[in-house]
């Protein structure tokens, strides 16, 4: 079926849009932004693929879904848009960067297409939400698309950071290949989790510091 994605994406995943299941998938998505209010709006639904094209990825941090309340989701795993208040999530995120890096985050808006554009793929396992609703869209097809993503990234790729917080990330990331990629794997940066091991991992002083080794440019977390 016909998908509007980046181009590089649209090539990489063109077998998974002729399954089945994307229909199915697809027919749901189109019903529910009909018949209900969805977050992302449609729009933002590939986001996260347009910022950064499939050979342009070194990073991946995984996220589960978007957010369900008004005018946060925007396509980016913990990301909101611009001038939004910061989710709790996002807070401790942000000050892990400035203890794992020891400075301060210059730039504190909730709208991270700033690391999207430098090849920081910010994936969420489902794209899509009913408002209000967390978990709506889950087991609907999502899952199995974005396990396509991650699993395509891992074989075709060489030399990537996945950052896998929580059991639920981790638990999808078992398909990376880490005899050829980074995986960093810690709580969740959640504040029912970020003090049992979140805080104090330093995942992005250790990314960068693996990119750098492997000939590639760091990500600028801080501006």
């Amino acid at each position: 079926m016909e998908v509007s994605i980046e181009p590089s994406w649209k090539e990489k995943l063109k077998d998974e849009f002729e399954k089945p299941y994307f229909a199915e998938l697809a027919a749901f998505v189109k019903d529910e932004y009909k018949s209900a209010t969805v977050y992302p709006s449609p729009k933002f639904l590939f986001r996260a693929f347009e910022l950064t094209p499939f050979e342009k990825v070194k990073v991946v941090i995984l996220g589960q879904d978007p957010y369900h309340g008004k005018g946060q989701a925007n396509g980016l795993c913990f990301a909101v848009n611009d001038g939004e208040k910061l989710p709790p999530s996002l807070q401790n995120i942000f000050k892990e960067i400035e203890s794992d890096l020891g400075k301060p985050v210059e730039n504190r808006s909730g709208d991270l297409s700033r690391w999207a554009k430098q090849g920081v793929l910010l994936l969420n396992a489902t794209l899509t939400v009913r408002a209000a609703t967390p978990g709506s869209h889950q087991n609907k097809g999502w899952e199995q698309f974005t396990d396509a993503v991650i699993r395509t990234l891992s074989e075709e790729r060489e030399h990537l950071v996945f950052i896998l917080w929580g059991n639920y990330a981790r638990a999808k990331g078992a398909s990376i290949d880490r005899t050829k990629h980074l995986v960093l794997e810690s709580p969740h940066p959640s504040p029912f989790s970020a003090y049992n091991g979140f805080f104090g991992s330093k995942p992005f002083g250790k990314t960068n510091e693996y990119l750098e080794k492997q000939g590639n440019k760091s990500v600028d977390w801080l501006s």
